[in-house]
């Protein structure tokens, strides 16, 4: 009868690794490159306000720079749809200068720069509308320009992350996989009344 061996443990782990390092190649094959584009708007006060106050508006605007408001204007100088830039832009401000970072992420690299310079346009006339009362205007300080590489993951990348993923979920199986109880024979001791019994009658 031929006698089937058990895998060793660390085969689970060698496992995991290659189907996670196959799966995160493939991901990183099959989906498209991502480029990004990043245009820079600041908040300026006017004689009758101050930088600190500039500063709190700056904060402001870049929550609403991504709100319908905004993107609705946006999307004609764009060329795409709201829905798009309600995926595709994000705003970022800082804790310390009354700067907006207005970065856009999209299959081709010159829509994402169009689409960053369109939000951040968009963001400067609507601050405009409000500039009397607020006492701060928004400036457009830099002009996202046409990203020369992807800022996506290349496929050796996702494999990597893949892979790490694929060892650790290996290992968590051996942790995880129940163990098998140890059977084994136990040896009958006679009690000392059946002892006494037997070395009467020999």
């Amino acid at each position: 009868m031929m006698t089937v061996k058990r895998l060793p443990l660390w085969s689970l782990i060698l496992a995991g690794v290659l189907l996670g390092g196959l799966a995160g190649g493939l991901y990183g094959v099959l989906k498209p490159p991502q480029y990004s584009a990043t245009s820079y708007v600041i908040a300026v006060p006017d004689e009758k306000s101050d930088p600190q106050t500039a500063l709190g508006f700056a904060q402001a605007y870049g929550r609403v720079a991504t709100q319908i408001a905004v993107l609705g204007d946006a999307q004609v100088w764009a060329g795409v749809p709201v829905k798009v830039l309600q995926d595709s832009v994000t705003a970022q401000t800082s804790p310390d200068a009354p700067m907006i970072a207005v970065s856009a992420t999209s299959a081709r690299p010159g829509e994402a720069a169009d689409m960053a310079n369109a939000v951040a346009r968009a963001l400067t006339v609507d601050a405009g509308h409000t500039q009397d009362s607020t006492q701060v205007k928004l400036l457009q300080f830099s002009r996202a320009v046409k990203p020369t590489g992807p800022s996506s993951l290349s496929p050796v990348v996702t494999a990597l992350v893949g892979a790490s993923a694929g060892g650790l979920l290996g290992g968590l199986v051996i942790l995880v996989r129940p163990r098998r109880e140890r059977t084994g024979t136990t040896a009958t001791v006679p009690g000392p009344a059946v002892a006494a019994d037997l070395h009467g009658s020999v």
